[in-house]
C-alpha cells in the first residue's frame, strides 16, 4: 500500500448511522427467521437466511467498509461499490425472501400500529404495484446508472456527501426494482410472462455495456477528479479508468447471465416452474395462518404473529 493510500485510510472513519442500520436490520431478519424457521423450515430454509446476510454483507462492504475511503481516488473501486449496490447486494437481499421474516421480526406493538397500518394504505399498495412494472424497473435502473455517470453529476457527488449519499442509496433503491421481477420474492406476482425474462436481463446489458465502452476506449480521463486524487497502487488515473470499465464490463455480464440461465432452465422444466408457485402459494397460506393466530391471540397465549402482512 502507497503512502497516499495510507494517509486516506487513516483520515476515514466508519459511518456510525450506516452501521448501525444494517446491524438492525439483520437482528430484525434472524428473529423473524428463526420464528418462521421453527415452524416452517422448507419454505423459510438456512439458505434464504444465508442468502439474505451475503447481501447485507455487501452492502456494507460497499459503504460502511473501508472500502469506501477509496471511492473518491479510485474510479475502480467506485465502480466495485456500484456493482455491491445495484447488481449483488438486491439480488441476495431478494432472494431471502424479506418480507416475512422481517414484519415478524418486528416487536409486536410496531407491527400492530405503525406498519401494518401503513402496508395496508391502498394509496401505497397502487404506488407498489405501479413500480414494479418490469418495465419501470428496467427504466429506473437504466436512469439510475446513466444519470450518475453524467460527468458533472459524478463530479458533483464526489464533492457533497449528501448528494454521494443520495447517489448509493438510488443505487441500491434502483436495484431492489431490477431484480424485484426475476426474483419475485413473497408477495409479489409475475407481472409478465416468465419467457420475457432472460430478454429482459439482455435488455440490461445494453446500457451498461454502452457506459463501459465509453470508459475503455476513452482517450482522456472523464471524471477530472481523479487526475489530482492521490494514487492507489500507483496506477495513473487513465489506466484505472480503463480498470473500472473493464470491471463493469465484465461483471455486469456475467451477474446478468448466470440468473438469465437459472430462468431458461426453470422454463425449460416445468417441474421447477410448478415449485416457484407452489412456494409463494406455501407463503400465502403462511401469512393468512399468522394472521389467523394474530385474531385469537386475544383469548390464547401470545403467539408470534404477523398481523402486518398487507
Amino acid at each position: 500500500m502507497t503512502s497516499d493510500a495510507q494517509a486516506v485510510l487513516q483520515s476515514w472513519s466508519p459511518p456510525l448511522g450506516v452501521n448501525l442500520a444494517l446491524g438492525l436490520t439483520v437482528v430484525v431478519y434472524v428473529r423473524g427467521w428463526l420464528r418462521l424457521h421453527t415452524t416452517f423450515p422448507k419454505l423459510f430454509s438456512a439458505w434464504r437466511l444465508a442468502a439474505f446476510l451475503t447481501g447485507i454483507i455487501s452492502i456494507w462492504i460497499a459503504i460502511g467498509s473501508p472500502l469506501a475511503a477509496f471511492d473518491d481516488v479510485s474510479l475502480t473501486v467506485h465502480m466495485m461499490q456500484h456493482l455491491l449496490l445495484m447488481a449483488i447486494a438486491p439480488y441476495f437481499v431478494l432472494l431471502g425472501a424479506p418480507a416475512l421474516p422481517l414484519l415478524q421480526g418486528l416487536p409486536q406493538p410496531i407491527g400492530r400500529r405503525v406498519v401494518g397500518p401503513f402496508l395496508r394504505w391502498a394509496a401505497l399498495r397502487r404506488f407498489g404495484r405501479l413500480i414494479t412494472n418490469p418495465a419501470i424497473c428496467w427504466l429506473a435502473a437504466t436512469l439510475a446508472l446513466i444519470a450518475w455517470h453524467v460527468p458533472a453529476v459524478f463530479e458533483a457527488a464526489l464533492r457533497n456527501d449528501w448528494l454521494h449519499n443520495l447517489e448509493h442509496a438510488s443505487f441500491l433503491a434502483a436495484g431492489l426494482l431490477f431484480w424485484w421481477p426475476v426474483v419475485q420474492p413473497w408477495p409479489s406476482t409475475a407481472r409478465w410472462p416468465r419467457w420475457s425474462l432472460p430478454l429482459y436481463l439482455f435488455a440490461a446489458t445494453l446500457p451498461c455495456d454502452a457506459l463501459s465502452g465509453f470508459l475503455a476506449f476513452c482517450d482522456r480521463v472523464v471524471y477530472v477528479s481523479y487526475n489530482s486524487a492521490p494514487r492507489l497502487l500507483n496506477i495513473p488515473p487513465l489506466e484505472d479508468q480503463q480498470l473500472a470499465a473493464s470491471l463493469m464490463w465484465i461483471c455486469v455480464t456475467i451477474i446478468l447471465l448466470v440468473p438469465a440461465v437459472i430462468v431458461t432452465m426453470q422454463i425449460l422444466s416445468p417441474h421447477n416452474s410448478r415449485s416457484v408457485e407452489t412456494t409463494w402459494a406455501e407463503a400465502d397460506k403462511i401469512a393468512s395462518q399468522l394472521r389467523s393466530e394474530h385474531n385469537n391471540s386475544s383469548e390464547m397465549t401470545p403467539k408470534p404473529s404477523i398481523a402486518v402482512v398487507p
